[in-house]
């Protein structure tokens, strides 16, 4: 028989094999995910008919515009509290 010091590092070495071979599968599994995405993404962009890529393009460029909207307006607010902050003397 085994003492109970061999019992107790074969069980931690069984629980930190198994996360990490649950770890790693995850991993490789996401992987696998994101590169089918993109390929799949890929191949509708070059199936799409040149109105549907001028509607996607559109989208984006209404993305990007309603994006700096926000950010000039956090820019602006950051501008007028900078002014009304006193200055440190």
């Amino acid at each position: 028989m085994s003492s109970p010091a061999a019992q107790t590092a074969r069980r931690y070495i069984l629980t930190a094999s198994v996360a990490a071979i649950t770890a790693t599968g995850a991993w490789y599994g996401a992987g696998l995910k994101t590169r089918q995405e993109f390929a799949q993404e890929a191949a509708t962009i070059q199936q799409a008919t040149p109105e549907e890529k001028i509607e996607q393009l559109e989208a984006v460029k209404a993305k990007y515009l309603a994006r700096r909207a926000e950010m000039q307006d956090k820019i602006d607010r950051l501008q007028i509290e900078a002014k009304s902050a006193p200055s440190p003397r």
